[in-house]
């Protein structure tokens, strides 16, 4: 018995991740996606997503104070991923400048290319991968809000960060103050470090890659994109340890709360079609002539018809010699039905 449980008992977890990753889909949500649905769609939630990060600046005293909090929890757990990642991306130019064009490009590039290439090749699976991803944004956006956080990278010097995007800033598009280009670093919100959803997104890519690629070069793909960017985020002194962390945390959230979210959006798109048809409706009722002629007997300027009449009062017998070939009694009118009694 316990050689027959144990692959039952392997096979669960990715049981419990395939429901999850694939929700039943409802007849709302079969219903075929179009591109210029979905477009509007993701840039209304990308500009929400920079919108809030730019109105969640906070207090700096306060951010600064939570960064340092952040690094005595590290300290508590012997947990310092952070400098000797950020030493060695200064010391050596050659990890340094591909680890800035990573976290500053690949966060933009990677992830729309995944959800294009789901929505054309996979997609039964898009809808979930799609509101996966928003949810899991729109967590994160709460998280910057309520918990600004100060970087490694701007933390005063004797705490041993030093920003690879400023040393290294000639090589990019990129400025000496941010991530952002150049001349537009005042207008980004530098505190927007817990949770770091370049780990976040950058999960998503590789559960995508793994999930549903078909080559190994695929899956292998899907391991190493959030590894490498989670390295990159220390490195490049841009994200704690735990910033990392707390992105895998709210992707796994954001995760669990996606069936919700499609039910509730399932209801709310059939709802809104519902009530659209009513006003249709009620519109198109009470256009000029909606009603007339429906179900009516009456032809020809009033006359009746009835069973068996071509024509308005043609009631003239049809079983005389003129008669046509084969007609039938009831074609006759009174005169036939007369003559067969």
């Amino acid at each position: 018995m316990p050689q027959a449980d144990a692959p039952r008992t392997e096979a669960a977890p990715r049981a419990r991740l395939r429901r999850w990753t694939e929700p039943r889909t409802s007849r709302a949500s079969r219903a075929r996606l179009r591109w210029w649905t979905e477009l509007p769609l993701i840039l209304l939630v990308y500009a929400s997503y920079s919108a809030g990060r730019l109105l969640a600046r906070g207090d700096e005293s306060g951010a600064v104070d939570h960064g340092l909090e952040i690094l005595r929890i590290e300290k508590a757990l012997r947990l310092n991923a952070e400098h000797p990642l950020n030493r060695l991306f200064t010391r050596e130019a050659w990890l340094g400048v591909p680890a800035d064009f990573w976290y500053a490009s690949l966060h933009y590039l990677v992830t729309p290319a995944i959800l294009i290439w789901l929505f054309r090749s996979r997609a039964v699976r898009y809808r979930a991968a799609r509101t996966w991803l928003m949810t899991s944004t729109f967590i994160g956006l709460i998280g910057f809000t309520l918990l600004p956080t100060c970087p490694p990278r701007l933390l005063a010097a004797n705490h041993g960060f030093i920003d690879t995007m400023a040393q290294y800033s000639d090589y990019g598009w990129w400025g000496g103050e941010a991530s952002a280009p150049r001349g537009l670093g005042g207008i980004t919100n530098q505190y927007a470090a817990m949770p770091s959803l370049h780990v976040g997104w950058a999960l998503w890519c590789g559960v995508m890659l793994w999930r549903y690629g078909r080559t190994p070069l695929a899956k292998a793909a899907g391991i190493a994109y959030p590894l490498i960017t989670t390295i990159v985020v220390m490195g490049t002194a841009n994200h704690y340890f735990l910033d990392a962390v707390a992105g895998a945390a709210v992707m796994g959230a954001g995760l669990l709360l996606t069936p919700f979210v499609m039910r509730v959006a399932d209801r709310a798109r059939t709802a809104l079609s519902a009530r659209f048809n009513a006003v249709l409706g009620a519109r198109f009722a009470r256009a000029p002539g909606a009603s007339h002629g429906a179900g009516s007997s009456i032809v020809s300027a009033g006359c009746q018809t009835s069973t068996g009449e071509r024509f308005p009062r043609q009631r003239e017998s049809r079983t005389g010699p003129r008669a046509e070939p084969g007609a039938a009694p009831t074609d006759a009118g009174d005169g036939a039905a007369a003559a067969a009694r």
